[in-house]
């Protein structure tokens, strides 16, 4: 027994000494993997408290895994203390099927495999993986989005472990300050044990898969997304995706959609993409729930290397200039064999239900017509971290540095696919919310008991 478990710690615990203590430390990037003195995987709220008020007492520092996906270590730290959530993945669908309660370690594909029983759908994450509290709390991108708005927009409610020890709901009307900073802020105020999120209804059957180009006709490609966009619809999203693929790994262009067939004729929508551009090979089908949705990309992410870096960028219209830019150079680092694997995704969801939320009314601020792209760099060695996370945030500037210059305003970055706080400060994640969650950073966490990842610095003036 450790000397956590004395005080009635119910879940489990580990130190470098146990046998399955890497196993446990492991992340999906090893960019994320550090050596904490102490993880544990709490059963319960209480557990999370017992966990909380044991690393303040002994000075460690705190961080906070949900899915473990992201390649920036927030959620570890080396010598401090982890709570790892994933035994907390319970999903439960309310009677009148209005919401979805869901443990704080669930990732996507628990949630969907039960809301998909009841008929109804979150707004949620597009791959099956990755955790609830990550997306969501950062900002929750959805192919949902063009008619639900953002994750952080159908936030309910929220059971929150404070930096004292503390658990609360936090709702508009309990806590409302600190409902206001958890939708958008991350993990700065607290260890999110529960979340009661909207759900709507599901509206099958969906389409979804690959439609594949060869990447000496991105013109062709890009003159077929701009008529696509001419006539875009909510029910619909489609991604543009740069990857090699094998045997042959020359480089390609790769067109995702998502189509709900109730709301807009499917071959309608795809015709551009079939006329202006023609794909060498269409790989299209019908789901009827979303967890299919969620493991869509199941084939193209098999066996990824084991290295990752992200950064990413929103950005106001669709500019092909900018797009063919980041083409070359994606281009120039996977004829590198260690890149091969590396991709860069531009999202296009309709952007006209973002907008219906003010900058102020809660953490995330970016209410402005948007799209988003992220850049990630796949690789095995890590002597070429630098490489990779200078080649990410060279595209992530690109496009932050295009957008300021074509718009004359700069938009913020999400923490969820932020490289790291050096090139993309707190400033520039949270903009003008920054002051106010200064302000109730110091109300709810004076000591930065939350400082891994995006640190907000507490405002006690």
């Amino acid at each position: 027994m450790t000397e956590l478990q004395s005080p009635g710690f119910q879940g489990q615990v580990y130190t470098p000494t146990f046998p399955d203590y890497d196993k446990v430390r492991a992340r999906y990037s090893k960019t994320a993997a550090l050596k904490p003195a102490y993880i544990t995987l709490p059963s319960s709220i209480e557990d999370i408290i017992i966990a909380v008020k044991f690393a303040t007492s002994n000075s460690l520092e705190i961080a906070i895994k949900g899915g473990g996906v992201n390649p920036y270590p927030a959620s570890s730290t080396d010598g401090g203390l982890v709570i790892d959530l994933c035994n907390l993945n319970s999903v439960k669908v309310a009677d009148d099927k209005q919401t979805v309660t869901v443990g704080g370690g669930a990732v996507w594909g628990d949630v969907y495999h039960e809301t998909d029983k009841h008929g109804v759908v979150p707004i949620g994450g597009n791959v099956h993986f990755l955790g609830v509290g990550g997306v969501t709390l950062a900002a929750g991108y959805s192919h949902l989005s063009g008619k639900y708005g953002l994750g952080v927009d159908n936030i309910v409610q929220a059971t929150v472990v404070l930096a004292d020890g503390r658990a609360v709901v936090t709702n508009e009307t309990q806590e409302p300050d600190l409902f206001w900073a958890i939708r958008g802020s991350a993990n700065q105020f607290g260890v999110v044990a529960e979340l009661v999120l909207k759900v709507h209804p599901l509206n099958p059957p969906m389409t979804i898969g690959a439609m594949v180009y060869p990447g000496n006709i991105l013109n062709d490609v890009l003159a077929a997304f701009r008529k696509h966009l001419e006539n875009h619809h909510p029910s619909t999203k489609m991604i543009l995706m740069f990857a090699r693929s094998p045997p042959d790994f020359y480089p390609g262009i790769l067109i995702l959609p998502y189509i709900e067939n109730n709301e807009t004729p499917v071959d309608q929508v795809l015709e551009p993409f079939r006329t202006i551009a023609k794909p060498v090979f269409e790989g299209l089908g019908p789901v009827n729930g979303y967890e299919a949705v969620a493991h869509g990309a199941d084939q193209a992410l098999a066996n990824p290397p084991p290295r990752m870096a992200i950064d990413g960028a929103l950005f106001s219209d669709f500019w092909e200039d900018v797009i063919g830019e980041a083409f070359g150079r994606w281009v120039g680092l996977t004829e590198q064999e260690e890149f091969r694997g590396s991709y860069i995704m531009w999202e296009f969801g309709h952007r006209d239900k973002l907008t219906e939320k003010e900058p102020g009314d809660m953490a995330f601020p970016t209410r402005d017509p948007h799209y988003y792209v992220v850049a990630i760099p796949r690789y095995s060695d890590s002597a070429r971290d630098e490489e990779a996370m200078n080649w990410a945030a060279g595209i992530g500037d690109l496009v932050r540095n295009a957008q300021v210059k074509k718009t004359g305003k700069a938009l913020t970055t999400p923490a969820s696919f932020a490289l790291n706080p050096q090139v993309v400060t707190p400033e520039q994640v949270w903009g003008d919310n920054y002051p106010k969650l200064r302000k109730l950073k110091a109300k709810y966490d004076p000591k930065k008991v939350w400082s891994r990842g995006w640190c907000i610095e507490p405002d006690t003036q």
